[in-house]
């Protein structure tokens, strides 16, 4: 029987990777890695330098393909669609891969950025692959430091306050409206700064791009006077790297009196 591991590797910084993560690393005989292209090329030099850091030389082989593209046009109703269509020409690739670069008696391992539960196709992709039943293997998950944790840490705060409900959404769903209820939001996959629409009320923003890595970024304080620097300082950031990943929490100020 194959096995596959999905290891969290955490938000980038090397020594978030948990204990269990380095010894699901040192079983590994194969790891797949996905080629996001040129522009996102240090994400798969991250990954390396990783492996190289707890696994010996030669112990261990590395497996790459290109990553599907996907249709980030598509909007509205057609959004969910194009992203049922991006995850299955991954679990095309993925069943390739395992099929004809694993051996039946070998583990296999997925490096998954933060977290493998939030926010990420890993499983549910594996899961697709196992329906359809041409390729059989076992599989576990390691739990990783997500960017949301790594953002709370770095900015010295808690995510959710007394009694009170915390919610994770992104930014297409801020776009349409702050969750009624809730105080404290924490925002992902936001590539059209959907926080400005905000920036007239009394909120606080916390806001991280490439967290944990030698490039992070980190800007917090009220929503109207942070917003101007993050759209600077964010799109600084794209053209000097080409990519850029970033998380943020906003934070209702209580009403006074």
């Amino acid at each position: 029987m194959r096995e596959i591991h999905v290891i969290g590797i955490g938000a980038g910084d090397p020594d978030q990777l948990t204990l269990q993560a380095v010894k699901a690393l040192r079983s590994t005989d194969v790891f797949f890695i996905l080629d996001k292209g040129e522009t996102k090329a240090d994400l798969t030099r991250l990954r390396r330098d990783m492996l190289d850091a707890h696994i010996p030389e030669g112990a261990y082989r590395i497996v790459e393909a290109r990553d599907p593209e996907r249709d980030r046009t598509a909007g509205g109703s057609a959004y969910s669609p194009a992203v049922g269509d991006w995850r299955s020409a991954r679990a095309d690739l993925y069943e390739r891969m395992i099929s004809e670069e694993l051996g039946e008696d070998r583990t296999g391992a997925f490096l998954v950025w933060g977290d493998p539960a939030l926010y990420d196709s890993t499983i549910g992709v594996l899961e697709e692959v196992l329906e359809r039943g041409r390729v059989v293997f076992d599989y576990d998950v390691v739990p990783g430091i997500s960017s949301v944790s790594a953002l709370v840490a770095r900015h010295r705060t808690g995510l959710n306050r007394v009694a009170r409900p915390v919610q994770i959404t992104t930014g297409r769903r801020l776009a349409e409206g702050f969750p009624e209820g809730v105080d404290d939001v924490v925002v992902m996959l936001d590539a059209h700064q959907a926080f400005r629409a905000y920036a007239d009320q009394d909120v606080d923003i916390y806001w991280g791009a490439y967290i944990g890595t030698p490039d992070e970024i980190l800007v917090s304080g009220p929503l109207a006077e942070a917003a101007p620097r993050i759209e600077r300082l964010r799109a600084e950031a794209r053209e000097r790297k080409g990519w850029i990943m970033d998380t943020y929490l906003l934070r209702r100020r209580p009403a006074e009196g």
